[in-house]
């Protein structure tokens, strides 16, 4: 079984069992979360796509860690102008295991 789960204005398949990095989400490490925005579930050949989103459709889920993935290196420049820029950003994440898919 597998589910299509929206969350941090992203969207993510997920299968019972994996880990997946999501956005910065405020929980402890070890603390369960509920994901509801699912919108769509599918087993095998059967899929129910909500409009928008599936009616009664939860995820379970684990927090195994936050952290923060690798520096993304941002550098601009104009061309004979003597304009450098160099700047760098690391995002926040939640790694999530995904435990039980109801729907």
């Amino acid at each position: 079984m597998y589910a299509i789960v929206k969350t941090g204005g992203k969207q993510y398949k997920v299968v019972a069992g994996e880990k997946i990095k999501v956005e910065q989400i405020s929980a402890d490490v070890g603390q369960e979360v509920t994901l509801d925005q699912i919108l769509a579930v599918g087993q095998g050949e059967q899929l129910k796509v909500g409009a928008p989103l599936v009616a009664g459709a939860s995820i379970k889920a684990t927090v195994v860690s936050q952290g923060r993935h690798d520096k993304v290196k941002i550098f601009k420049m104009r061309r004979r102008k003597h304009y450098q820029k160099r700047q760098g950003h690391r995002q926040n994440y939640t790694e999530l295991r995904i435990e039980a898919i109801n729907g």
